[in-house]
């Protein structure tokens, strides 16, 4: 009899939780056994943003895509054209739009294909295509900024395992035109505008070369912003110069501002021809997110 009321109650037991769960609206534990507490979610790790600096290449992502613009190209008027202008006459015509979104479009950064580009808004194609160029030059450079994400599949890109990006935003450009639009410092008279052309194509040249990078780390990313986007470093460079001063290299490092928002010290270094002397003017640069944007102006640095 022992045994039938362990049953007994072992039954009235397990009765008791599908009461419980049905009152509750709980699923019931099982056996009777109380349920284990939950566990807390994963929080999702935080997105890649990328800012980088580089050129748009399209490539065929399979045979029958390559076979279907030799057809779509075959039927247009391409006699004197290189290949290059054929296949941006192709692609700019809206009735092979099809064909420019069946493209799989690369970003070249130093001659490594480093991303697959795709664009967030299907209305941004248009920039994938602006930014494929007839005459490439070594010069032309476009900036990508947006978010990376995993590594593409085989067949999206002919087999190339690379990390995608879905970009915001894409801006083409050459050096030269940068440079132009450049807008003169006060500071700098008329007559020099020439000699600060010049210093400003070198600082450019220099900080390409030191950025040499994916723009996928805070870091880079500062300082591929500053390069397109702060025409000020270029008039402190200047205007240095006309001190006699050489510029010798360029640090980023995290601010001690840096709380809840990423936030980077971005200093540039100078030396004085004779003496050597060094200077030092910094900026900040809130990275926290995917668009970076300037916290201070330049002004001068004191080692702490």
């Amino acid at each position: 009899m022992a045994d039938g009321d362990a049953s007994g109650q072992a039954i009235e037991t397990v009765d008791e939780a599908l009461v419980t769960s049905a009152e509750t609206g709980s699923p019931p534990s099982p056996m009777g056994v109380a349920a284990a507490s939950p566990v807390a979610p994963v929080p999702a790790p935080a997105p890649a943003f990328v800012y980088a600096l580089g050129q748009v290449e399209p490539r065929f992502p399979s045979l029958a895509i390559e076979k279907e613009f030799a057809q779509a190209i075959g039927s247009r008027d391409s006699a004197g054209l290189t290949d290059r202008q054929t296949m941006r006459a192709a692609i700019s015509d809206r009735q092979n739009r099809y064909l420019a979104r069946s493209l799989c479009w690369l970003f070249i950064i130093e001659g490594l294909e480093t991303y697959i580009l795709v664009p967030r808004d299907p209305a941004d194609l248009e920039l994938l295509v602006d930014g494929y160029r007839e005459e490439p030059r070594r010069d032309d450079l476009d900036c990508v900024i947006g978010v990376r994400s995993h590594i593409a599949p085989p067949e999206m890109c002919n087999g190339l395992a690379l990390p995608v990006v879905a970009f915001d935003q894409l801006y083409s450009f050459d050096r030269d035109a940068l440079i132009e639009s450049i807008p003169k410092p006060d500071s700098v008279p008329d007559k020099d505008l020439g000699n600060f052309r010049t210093a400003a194509g070198e600082l450019f040249d220099q900080l390409l070369q030191i950025a040499d990078n994916a723009g996928a780390i805070d870091e880079h990313r500062a300082l591929n912003y500053l390069t397109v986007r702060y025409p000020r470093i270029y008039a402190v460079t200047s205007e240095q110069l006309q001190r006699n001063f050489s510029f010798t290299g360029v640090e980023v490092s995290r601010s001690n501002l840096s709380g809840v928002r990423v936030i980077l010290d971005v200093v540039f270094t100078y030396r004085h021809r004779e003496t050597d002397v060094i200077e030092k003017q910094f900026t900040r640069v809130d990275v926290t997110e995917e668009f970076p944007f300037l916290v201070t102006k330049m002004s001068p640095y004191y080692n702490r």
